[in-house]
């Protein structure tokens, strides 16, 4: 946003070299509303929880005999000299698919965490592997971790999450991601023949400022990212550009 933001500031500027006083003042109302508005938080607010709306904080789980967990990937980061970790956004999705883990588990049920994230950032190791030497460290055995290590976008996660889901056939299968980040993954899951039940590894909120904080424009870029991606689907779909949709995963 503040790259858009930036490119009105260039055109404003050059309306008023052309003496287009009226059309510059008109741009220069609407970009200050739009600074303050994002800046201050109240539309960052206004797309992100209508995003992770309608999914509740605790969802009960009725666990089956044979269950998966499906955890989307998030990014790892670079420390010098260090194995690659966990990035800051995926820790909260971890932390829920290893407490949904152990719930299953207790309730003496079979359960499998399909890790999925391939090498999107470059950094020479797939997010699944990084994450599963996380879910291991939280005290679950490799026997029950399938890690899906090639997929580079949420709809891939979906598109090589099935073959992974479809050898294991569960009887339920969980989605865990970002609470932003739910309703296009269940979309893609959906496209695929994948429903799961959808809970959020993570909330976020706007800040409620007077002057302008740098956390509300990160907030709007990413419920802008997601709004962006339920789009092109939609519009894939109806040119025809997507995959056929997928018969739905046998239970």
């Amino acid at each position: 946003m503040l790259a858009v933001l930036f490119v009105l500031l260039l055109l404003i500027v050059w309306f008023y070299r052309r003496r287009w006083r009226k059309t510059a003042h008109t741009l220069l109302i609407v970009g200050l509303l739009v600074f303050f508005g994002i800046g201050c938080g109240a539309l960052p607010r206004l797309l992100s929880d209508n995003l992770q709306s309608g999914y509740e904080v605790d969802p009960a789980i009725s666990w089956a005999p044979r269950n998966a967990i499906v955890v989307l990937g998030a990014g790892t980061a670079v420390e010098e000299g260090h194995a690659l970790q966990p990035s800051y956004f995926v820790n909260g999705r971890i932390l829920r698919a290893a407490q949904l883990y152990h719930a299953c588990k207790s309730a003496g049920k079979e359960c499998r965490l399909v890790v999925s994230g391939g090498d999107s950032q470059s950094h020479g190791e797939a997010e699944a592997t990084v994450y599963g030497r996380a879910f291991t460290a939280l005290g679950i055995p490799a026997a029950d971790l399938s890690i899906e290590s090639r997929s580079m976008s949420t709809w891939q996660n979906a598109q090589f999450s099935r073959p992974i889901l479809a050898e294991y056939a569960p009887q339920h299968i969980v989605l865990v991601t970002s609470g932003i980040h739910l309703r296009r993954s269940l979309q893609y899951f959906a496209h695929f023949g994948i429903v799961p039940q959808p809970v959020a590894g993570d909330w976020v909120n706007a800040r409620r400022e007077v002057a302008p904080d740098t956390w509300n424009f990160m907030l709007m870029d990413a419920s802008l990212h997601e709004y962006l991606g339920i789009l092109r689907y939609r519009v894939y779909n109806l040119l025809g550009w997507n995959a056929p949709k997928a018969a739905p995963l046998a239970a």
